[in-house]
């Protein structure tokens, strides 16, 4: 009769340590999830960040200079500023951070005339060849 009490205790044991080792995981599996509000909020962000890299890269090929330099390339201006938006968020934030340095070092007088044409250039292919790798 001891013996059977002793596998019912066990068993009680086990079970009870079993479900308090589960309770424990659903709880800190529960605090792990995202809410929809900070899921909203962190989409709202990357489409906001997505947004000013386009702006930034447009404002950047939207001078008469950059017309200028991406036509003697034979490169379409158009052509280059449609592609802007169909770059992926990677390229696009590094395209938008290159294009936001070389105006800063250009109107800081860092660059000539000249350099900033072959930035726009080099830039203008880097949109066209990254497309055209798509």
């Amino acid at each position: 009769m001891r013996s059977s009490t002793s596998r019912i205790l066990v068993a009680s044991v086990v079970c009870a340590l079993t479900f308090a080792f589960q309770s424990s995981l659903l709880v800190a599996s529960q605090n792990h999830v995202v809410s929809p509000s900070e899921l909203q909020q962190a989409t709202a962000s990357v489409a906001r960040t997505r947004q000013q890299n386009i702006s930034k890269v447009e404002k950047f090929f939207s001078s008469e200079q950059a017309n200028k330099a991406l036509k003697s390339a034979h490169l379409d201006p158009v052509q280059v500023k449609q592609a802007v938006p169909t770059l992926n968020d990677q390229e696009l934030a590094r395209l938008a951070s290159r294009a936001d340095k070389a105006q800063k070092d250009f109107a800081a007088g860092a660059l000539t005339n000249q350099q900033i044409t072959y930035i726009l250039i080099a830039l203008g292919a880097a949109v066209i060849v990254l497309i055209a790798v798509h």
